[in-house]
């Protein structure tokens, strides 16, 4: 039987016990398209996440409380509560001494209910400064944003999110009205321009008011959560790190570069610590989603296996009518391999629309998540599959080449 005439085999015993053959599909199919799935929504996570930092703009400087290795997130990402940054910290940087700083936006931050008569809303509070509009590059679609002299005197006044100011005030002219958080009245002064997700949040569905009056009077505390600091040129950005660091540690008292209490990060660096960590995190689900395969692999050895004890004295007739041992061999390595190449396919083409699904969802949500299917992920795929079906077919070829044909014809 040559090769062409194997592979005819393959799908009349594939149409003649289509159950079985779909069962002997299915763990590959799974593994398959878990794998397509992982790697591609880990692309896509990936990009999301790329597209957000650089959503910001490449002429920032993060700074946040708590040292972190160059490599690796600061203390704040794993929920550390750290307090040595503070708001004089900003006002210090930008005071005229370094000419490549233009601004520095602090920020803390809350979650509470707003309301305003019998309208309310749970949503984030930000605690910011009046330099926040020229660091985020954004504005006001209506009335003001608070000034300098209203963050020294802790006024209690607020600018709306265009989705706040929607759900709070419908048709209403939102300007002078008052509303209130943790039941301390704020006077409406402004409504954000709509920018949409940023930053890995949507800016529309949060309200701004004085990081004073946030702090004292809502949050109870002295510290900042973080600072943005906008440098005049993004080719300056390097060389105003240096500069912020160095201006820290002296506002800090700190000698030891060791003993920072703070970490400095652009765009650039910020860019890089994510995807190095997103690379191992691809890495790490596509090894849980390749367990999969191994046990549809497994899955598929024991079926072929009952199908040589199945078809013994079909092996027994070939065997008397002069087929060797290799053309058994070829041709139970022949049906495996087709068996999860198959599979393989239907499982390729699951993933690419489940993936598919899975980026349509999240841009419909907002998010700038990018459809991604490599190439190398399908052939990657194409041959995992393949070498599946030549490495748990080779047991039971091998044990249907040993059949004697004598007692293969005998077998009930």
């Amino acid at each position: 039987m040559n090769f062409l005439e194997n592979i005819h085999a393959v799908f009349r015993l594939i149409k003649a016990n289509k159950v079985r053959s779909f069962l002997t599909m299915l763990g590959i199919m799974i593994g398959i398209m878990s794998v397509i799935v992982v790697l591609s929504a880990g692309a896509g996570a990936q990009s999301l996440i790329l597209n957000q930092i650089k959503s910001m703009g490449s002429d920032l400087l993060g700074v946040l409380p708590g040292k972190s290795d160059e490599n690796g997130p600061p203390a704040t990402a794993f929920g550390s509560v750290i307090t040595t940054l503070k708001y004089e910290d900003a006002k210090k940087l930008t005071d005229g001494s370094y000419p490549h700083l233009m601004a520095a936006a602090v920020y803390v931050k809350g979650r509470d209910t707003v309301s305003y008569e019998s309208e309310n809303t749970d949503t984030n509070f930000v605690g910011t400064n009046a330099d926040y509009l020229l660091v985020e590059d954004t504005g006001v679609a209506q009335g003001r944003f608070f000034d300098e002299d209203e963050e020294k005197t802790m006024e209690r006044v607020a600018v709306l999110g265009s989705e706040v100011a929607d759900v709070l005030f419908k048709n209403i002219d939102p300007l002078g009205k008052k509303i209130k958080i943790k039941k301390t009245t704020f006077r409406v002064i402004g409504i954000m321009k709509k920018r949409g997700v940023s930053g890995f949040e949507n800016q529309d569905n949060q309200l701004f008011i004085p990081v004073s009056t946030a702090q004292k009077v809502l949050l109870g505390i002295d510290y900042v959560s973080f600072m943005r600091l906008k440098v005049d040129n993004a080719d300056n950005i390097n060389d105003a790190q240096n500069y912020v660091t160095t201006r820290l540690r002296e506002l800090h008292n700190i000698d030891d570069p060791e003993k920072d209490d703070f970490s400095v990060r652009s765009m650039a660096s910020g860019i890089e610590t994510f995807t190095n960590i997103t690379n191992a995190l691809k890495m790490f689900l596509t090894f849980i989603a390749a367990i999969a395969l191994l046990v549809g692999g497994i899955g598929i050895m024991n079926i072929m296996l009952a199908a040589v004890e199945e078809r013994t004295r079909e092996i027994g007739l070939r065997k008397a009518v002069g087929a060797k041992s290799r053309h058994i061999v070829v041709q139970f390595l022949v049906e495996t391999v087709m068996i999860t190449f198959l599979g393989g396919l239907c499982g390729i083409i699951l993933g690419i629309f489940i993936s598919w699904s899975i980026a349509k969802v999240a841009q419909y949500l907002g998010y700038d998540w990018d459809m991604i299917v490599s190439w190398s992920s399908i052939i990657l795929a194409t041959m995992v599959s393949v070498g599946i079906g030549l490495l748990f077919g080779v047991a039971p070829a091998k044990r249907a080449s040993r059949l004697d044909p004598i007692e293969a014809l005998r077998y009930e």
